[in-house]
């Protein structure tokens, strides 16, 4: 009769070996990279976009929101910038989609600059820098909100840095856009080039 310790090698050196036999020799073809120009254009699809660059971090203490003067707002280049932007979605064959906005100043003249239709403001939008308790609440409600518009087909929404993060995990640069499934996943991420 034959030990278990006879055996032992025997098996060990095939279940070792076997992986990577299976294993292809040459790698796959490569997968077609994500076109999110192309994904808004056949819908399902949102363009998660932070406002274009406005100077500083978070609003003058005492601001409100029915007062662009109390605000942080977009300077000549940041208006350039959103006109910019908006010209590349045309160049991509999206001329006319709806826009929702956060309700702060800067994000509602970013969307207005895009020139792709008319803008909404979308409170799930709104920024709750300074006020972190409001993130999850904020972040889910926006989730729902896409799971729900997405759908019905591409649109382009305006915000803030926190909530992009806090919804992708992605740290915008101004003006960045991020192209979302209806899951809120990322399929890809887009902005101005230089």
């Amino acid at each position: 009769m034959v030990s278990r310790r006879a055996l032992l090698p025997g098996l060990v050196l095939p279940a070792l070996v076997l992986p990577a036999v299976a294993l292809p020799s040459s790698p796959p073809a490569a997968a077609q990279a994500p076109d999110p120009w192309g994904a808004l254009r056949g819908g399902g699809h949102v363009a998660l976009m932070r406002h274009a660059t406005a100077p500083g971090g978070g609003d003058p203490p005492g601001f409100r929101l029915d007062a662009c003067g109390t605000q942080r707002n977009l300077p000549d280049a940041g208006r350039a910038e959103a006109a910019r932007i908006g010209g590349a979605f045309r160049a991509a064959g999206l001329a006319a989609l709806p826009v929702f906005s956060s309700q702060w100043c800067r994000c509602l003249e970013t969307a207005r600059l895009l020139g792709l239709g008319p803008v909404a403001p979308l409170p799930a939008l709104n920024s709750f820098f300074g006020n972190g308790g409001e993130r999850e609440a904020a972040t889910a409600a926006l989730r729902r909100w896409i799971a729900d518009q997405a759908p019905r087909g591409a649109a382009v929404l305006v915000t803030h840095q926190v909530n992009v993060t806090a919804l992708t995990g992605i740290f915008p640069a101004p003006g960045e856009v991020a192209v979302l499934r209806a899951d809120s996943s990322v399929l890809g991420r887009w902005r101005l080039p230089g």
